[in-house]
């Protein structure tokens, strides 16, 4: 049971909503009874005037401003574990929840900022008209369109040795959507491709660039067996010692349509890997 605070000295009892917050259960005189029963009603989505008295098992609260910027809240017969935003009005300074899981089941419309400490997970579409700011990238919307229409791929870093310089290399591009391998080889004539190149790339597209270490020897490919596996002579007989690397195409993509008419990235008449299709044009 829960009935009138009173304070000190003080000709009234205590009531929540004079200091901007009310919680039901209420008799009509503004005392509060946990123990009353009646109708709910609509109260718990409007401000509230004294409406009689309300089931002891539903709950709510609102914060407000002024009387007319409030959000009201609401609990259904479990008291306080589980709260319920009901109603949103106008704006209040500041609206703070301290909780160990929050769950939304509608939209989320806001004006304003969403700031949070924690994660932030979405799992459905999410829609930012606006600017995202991602701290040390700026806004990545923009960000993301620029990369799609450099006219190179820039790969930019602080020096490694040089004190004030920064270093800038530039992505290898090429006719062909394709992967390589390389490394050394000695005394041993035979290249084992990765198991993962069986299904990722088109046996027949292989090729070899091999570089003899410590003498001169004449190196050719004597077979590629089964894709996996590369065989290589000296013709002259002398002992193997070479660098190589491996090129291959990808299988699992369509290729590359090199030279297509339009003015953007968005006519490409080939495989959208990309989804630019299903965005917005910039």
């Amino acid at each position: 049971m829960l009935g009138n605070f009173n304070t000190v000295g003080a000709p009234f009892p205590f009531l929540f909503k004079h200091f901007g917050t009310f919680a039901g259960p209420q008799y009509a005189t503004g005392s509060y009874n946990y123990d009353a029963s009646s109708t709910e009603g609509i109260w718990h989505t409007l401000i509230n005037s004294d409406k009689g008295m309300f089931t002891n098992k539903d709950l709510g609260a609102y914060l407000y401003n002024i009387p007319f910027d409030y959000v009201g809240f609401h609990c259904d017969a479990v008291a306080t574990a589980q709260m319920t935003l009901e109603a949103s009005y106008g704006k209040i300074p500041v609206f703070n929840v301290l909780a160990a899981q929050t769950n939304v089941t509608g939209n989320i419309l806001t004006v304003g900022n969403i700031t949070t400490t924690g994660n932030l997970i979405c799992n459905g579409l999410f829609t930012f008209n606006g600017p995202m700011i991602l701290t040390g990238v700026g806004d990545v919307a923009t960000s993301i369109a620029l990369a799609k229409v450099l006219p190179a791929k820039p790969f930019d870093i602080k020096h490694p040795n040089k004190e004030g310089y920064r270093l800038r290399h530039i992505s290898l591009e090429g006719p062909e959507i394709a992967v390589y391998f390389r490394g050394k080889l000695k005394d041993s004539n035979i290249i084992e491709l990765p198991d993962y190149w069986n299904g990722l790339i088109d046996p027949e597209s292989i090729t070899v660039n091999m570089t003899p270490v410590g003498c001169y020897q004449e190196l050719f490919v004597e077979k590629i067996e089964w894709g996996r596996n590369i065989v290589v002579k000296n013709q002259s007989g002398g002992p193997i010692n070479f660098h190589y690397t491996v090129y291959a195409e990808r299988i699992d993509m369509d290729k590359v349509i090199v030279e297509y008419e339009g003015e953007s990235y968005y006519d490409y008449p080939g495989q959208d890997w990309l989804n630019v299709k299903s965005q917005e044009v910039v």
